[in-house]
């Protein structure tokens, strides 16, 4: 959802839903300007968990080093609507990070985590995380996904000092307005 987005503001297609086009390293592709720079919005057309490969090819492909990657995922120990961003790190049992950091060779890329809380009781979390939205969260899921995309434009545009000291907030905070 936040790819989405993010690729309408590139292609100045706001509401309308920008048109992907695919591409031979495995992804949906648009290219457009996201804060001035110029940027390319990647869906991978695999599974999650196999997103490394075009991940890895479309780095390839436009000879973007992986220190200069931005990949937005869901995060099960951040509580829904929390973001946060780093650079580097673990994978942290995320099967797609875990992906991506193998077909890169690198865990040096960027990271925009979106908080999706922990399953409930003794939920499966692969069930979990495959589950629709509440409606509770489904209510606040547009203002949060806006501000997903706020915050990986920011850490485009001024770094990831700023975007972190805008973005992040107490896990106690309530994300929504």
């Amino acid at each position: 959802m936040v790819a989405g987005l993010l690729a309408e503001r590139a292609c100045g297609q706001a509401g309308s839903g920008a048109r992907f086009k695919a591409h031979r390293s495995g992804n949906d592709l648009v290219e457009g300007r996201l804060a001035g720079i110029p940027v390319t919005v990647a869906w991978p057309r695999s599974y999650m968990n196999l997103s490394g490969g075009p991940v890895a090819a479309l780095s390839a492909f436009y000879k973007v080093p992986p220190e200069r990657l931005v990949v937005v995922h869901d995060e099960l120990d951040l509580r829904f609507g929390v973001l946060r961003l780093k650079f580097g790190g673990g994978e942290n049992g995320h099967n797609g990070l875990l992906s991506v950091t193998q077909a890169l060779g690198t865990r040096d890329y960027y990271r925009v985590r979106f908080g999706i809380g922990r399953p409930p009781g003794r939920m499966d979390p692969a069930a979990f995380v495959l589950r629709d939205f509440s409606a509770a969260e489904r209510k606040d899921l547009p203002f949060l996904i806006d501000r997903c995309a706020d915050a990986t434009e920011t850490l485009i545009a001024k770094g990831l000092a700023v975007a972190q000291n805008i973005y992040h907030t107490d896990q106690n905070e309530d994300p929504a307005p």
